[in-house]
């Protein structure tokens, strides 16, 4: 029987896709399966999947026809995962040898649905630790009450999918699964869906996945029209929200979020093509007009001037037909 499914996708990543298949052999064991998502990668990376499939214990190795982003590839993983515990790695991150092992350990120990993790965020030579924002540790908890307060940094704000462990009780109940063809934010959703609908979960110290930062294949650094798939992302996470039982609570961290991220994008639209930039006002000013307004009217009221004062003119524009993605 597979006791854990790592789901790793990859797409143009030749350059690190061999330190991160390394990484995996160093994680290796007889009971764990490596599902190599090959997401139509037009350079080395399907050669490497391919020799990696021979050499890597426990490799499975799945090619897509057409590329459609990691949320699609992140799926596919999930439909042939046959493991009691499943877990996500990029395809230009690594781990620390026997890692996975230890994780494992951890979450069959406090017997909870999912468990979520400390990184190591790599850019350049430079490393620096990122926390859960979730100050109790090794303690199983209730997952619904780490999404507030709404004015701080909470669990569903550290969305990486990688940065944690989870039952297949959650893949049954329709709780894993990605929003198929977001092309960024995929996990904003996810993780606000875990949050609200999982049973139980625990924040654990460690600190054995590397995240690679700064990646110029990666969508955090192409400011193209793919990036505006945020909006559909925190579009269903606030439909979702809204129809929870705990709406009125939740709600407003939901709006406040969306707003923050709403705000940084613009803050930082120099990066983005003009055609895109004129879209991304006109699709935050709809998105803005399209949250409920009363907990809106709050979110801005409790941001800072220059976060709020920017947020209330895009506010004002227009939203013409520039609006659909």
């Amino acid at each position: 029987m597979v006791k854990l499914s790592v789901i790793v996708p990859f797409y143009n990543v030749q350059t690190y896709a061999p330190d991160t298949l390394r990484s995996l052999r160093a994680n290796a064991r007889e009971d764990f399966e490596f599902i190599l998502v090959d997401d139509c990668a037009t350079d080395g990376t399907p050669e490497i999947l391919e020799r990696a499939e021979r050499d890597l214990p426990g490799a499975v190795r799945v090619r897509h026809e057409k590329n459609g982003g990691l949320a699609t590839a992140r799926n596919t993983g999930l439909d042939r995962a046959t493991g009691e515990y499943l877990t996500f790695l990029d395809g230009d991150d690594w781990l620390a040898p026997g890692y996975y092992e230890q994780l494992l350990a951890a979450i069959e120990d406090l017997g909870c649905d999912f468990v979520r993790v400390d990184h190591v965020q790599c850019t350049a030579r430079a490393r620096s630790i990122h926390r859960v924002p979730h100050g109790r540790r090794d303690v199983v908890m209730n997952p619904r009450d780490a999404i507030l307060p709404a004015d701080r940094s909470t669990s569903v704000d550290y969305a990486f999918a990688w940065a944690g462990m989870y039952h297949r009780r959650l893949l049954d109940d329709g709780l894993l699964h990605f929003t198929d063809g977001l092309r960024t934010a995929e996990d904003r959703p996810w993780i606000w869906r875990l949050h609200r609908e999982a049973r139980t979960f625990a924040v654990l110290g460690m600190h054995g996945v590397f995240y690679r930062r700064g990646v110029a294949s990666s969508l955090t650094q192409i400011g193209d029209v793919r990036q505006l798939d945020f909006i559909r992302a925190f579009d269903q996470v606030i439909e979702e929200t809204a129809r929870d039982r705990d709406a009125d609570a939740l709600l407003p961290k939901a709006v406040r979020t969306y707003c923050a991220i709403i705000s940084h994008h613009l803050g930082n639209i120099e990066r983005f093509e003009p055609q895109v930039a004129r879209k991304l006002r006109s699709m935050s000013a709809a998105a803005m007009k399209r949250m409920p307004q009363d907990v809106l009217k709050d979110a801005l009221d409790s941001m800072d001037y220059e976060r709020a004062a920017r947020l209330r003119r895009v506010k004002r524009r227009p939203a013409g037909a520039e609006v659909a993605a």
